[in-house]
């Protein structure tokens, strides 16, 4: 018996999106971890692990990456945001707010990564 494995969990809310704007780059990101509510900025502690991910879409509140390792919910992220000035890079702080699993590879595994900026 095959599942069906595009049946992805829609949860009904009041959250309004903003437009999202299609933007397919390579991006880098720093995982960090917070120590404190006050100050985002000053507060985010870089803990080491850097990597890359290809960004999809981008609004004024998040962005959706396409990544090859599923991070946890809620783990905060820095991550280089590209700008129309191929030498500037924008980093800002991130939050995950949901990992869906790529449903139709077969040998290595691909995640959906849903972003709402923290700033």
């Amino acid at each position: 018996m095959m599942s069906n494995e595009w049946e992805w969990a829609i949860a009904p809310n009041e959250q309004q999106h903003q437009q999202r704007i299609a933007l397919i780059r390579e991006i880098s990101y720093e995982m960090t971890d917070l120590i404190g509510e006050e100050d985002l900025v000053n507060q985010a502690q870089r803990i080491g692990k850097q990597g890359k991910a290809l960004s999809l879409n981008i609004s004024s509140g998040g962005m959706l990456l396409l990544m090859e390792s599923a991070p946890e919910v809620d783990r905060v992220f820095r991550v280089h945001v590209p700008t129309p000035i191929t030498k500037a890079k924008t980093p800002t702080l991130a939050e995950v707010r949901w990992v869906r699993e790529v449903p139709f590879l077969v040998h290595n595994s691909l995640y959906f990564v849903g972003l709402k900026f923290l700033f």
